[in-house]
């Protein structure tokens, strides 16, 4: 079994308007804002060499967030 890393964790400010909006991406209602972020980044990442890929992604994240 691998041992899990141990990871650093760091305090961001933000606006009242983009935490709700980052709420608003949340697929389920625990989701971190981490996740949210991580998925956000994957996404923008993959849009620059792959653009039918990220938005495959993004529709498969609107699907789930409708069920």
């Amino acid at each position: 079994m691998a041992e899990e890393k141990k990871s650093e964790v760091t305090t961001i400010k933000l606006s009242k308007e983009t935490k709700e909006r980052l709420d608003k991406l949340k697929v389920y209602k625990r989701e971190s804002y981490e996740e949210i972020l991580q998925k956000m980044l994957e996404i923008l990442n993959t849009a620059r060499t792959n653009p039918e890929a990220a938005r495959a992604k993004l529709i498969g994240i609107d699907k789930a967030r409708i069920r």
